[in-house]
């Protein structure tokens, strides 16, 4: 039998937001901690999120490239990506960590990113996370 993980993947890519909701229990609760205020309960704002998601984004593909299970703890890479309507690039990367409870998603944390197409280096990256502004106090 397919993992949930995978079960997802399909239905993200049969573009059948329908199928999607319908594998999230109806209190499930979706939580985004490097965006708290993205969290939500109920089966219907995902229907309503991957149904913006397929119109948005008509060519979507998801790749899933690395999963694990831990009792009822999935724990999936993804790779979502494909066109937005002006042509420009969709590309978002990250983990979801899913609890499944009767063979529904019962709650999720979702750290899903923008891919970040500029040639940044670690050096520069480094420096801009951890080098204070000269006019920070110290």
């Amino acid at each position: 039998m397919p993992t949930m993980l995978e079960r997802l993947r399909d239905a993200q890519n049969a573009h059948d937001a329908k199928q999607m909701a319908a594998l999230f229990a109806d209190d499930y609760a979706s939580s985004q901690p490097v965006h708290p205020g993205r969290a939500f309960v109920g089966r219907a704002q995902v229907l309503q999120n991957w149904t913006a998601a397929f119109e948005g984004v008509s060519d979507f593909v998801s790749e899933l490239v690395s999963f694990a299970i831990d009792g009822d703890t999935e724990w999936g890479e993804f790779y979502w990506h494909g066109r937005q309507p002006d042509g420009s690039l969709f590309a978002m990367r990250g983990v979801t960590i899913m609890v499944v409870r009767d063979d529904r998603v019962a709650e999720a944390r979702l750290y899903m990113e923008p891919v970040d197409p500029a040639a940044e280096d670690i050096d520069a990256a480094v420096r801009e996370l951890f080098t204070q502004p000269p006019d920070a106090p110290r």
